[in-house]
């Protein structure tokens, strides 16, 4: 995340506004001069990490939305690549021929997924567009869990710009820019 000195200041000012106070009486409450708070509302200057958390308390807010600029903080729980999603869902077709298709282990697996997903996963290993369908489902599953993903790698790997698209509409969605 970048830090943006404008709109650190803008949110500073606007949460003090709000509360219906001036720079000044800001800045005695927490030792500072009203020059000082000035700057930081013109994005001039960032408050010292020492008093944010003051600062924070007097705004009635958090750290993290000073530092965000009002915006959501998102925190990712790991990465995924559009390549592993594809090799998840080869690995569901390897495990038949592994297993073998009448495996209890196999056909459970494949009727859960038909069941949950109102489909014939199966025919995915032999039609590439259904193929990626179930890639775009697995990496939106990994999105709604709070998996990040790279723009790029999906612009990049997807043949189908349907799928592209939808999975870089739900990308966004959930904080990915």
């Amino acid at each position: 995340m970048s830090v943006d000195m404008k709109k650190i200041g803008l949110q500073i000012a606007t949460l003090r506004r709000a509360k219906g106070i001036t720079q000044t009486q800001l800045g005695e409450r927490l030792n500072i001069s009203f020059q000082a708070v000035s700057k930081w509302e013109r994005g001039e200057t960032l408050p010292d990490t020492g008093i944010l958390v003051d600062l924070a308390t007097v705004l009635e807010t958090s750290v993290d939305s000073i530092l965000t600029g009002g915006e959501k903080a998102v925190n990712f729980k790991g990465k995924i690549t559009v390549n592993d999603m594809r090799e998840g869902i080869a690995c569901l077709e390897k495990c038949g021929r592994l297993l073998g298709k009448d495996n209890l282990i196999y056909r459970s697996a494949v009727e859960g997924i038909n069941e949950r997903m109102n489909t014939d996963v199966e025919q995915a290993f032999s039609d590439e567009r259904l193929f990626e369908c179930f890639v775009a489902e697995a990496i939106i599953q990994n999105l709604k869990s709070g998996a990040y993903v790279d723009l790029t790698d999906v612009k990049n790997s997807f043949k189908s710009e349907h799928f592209r698209n939808i999975v870089l509409d739900y990308a966004g969605k959930y904080g990915i820019k």
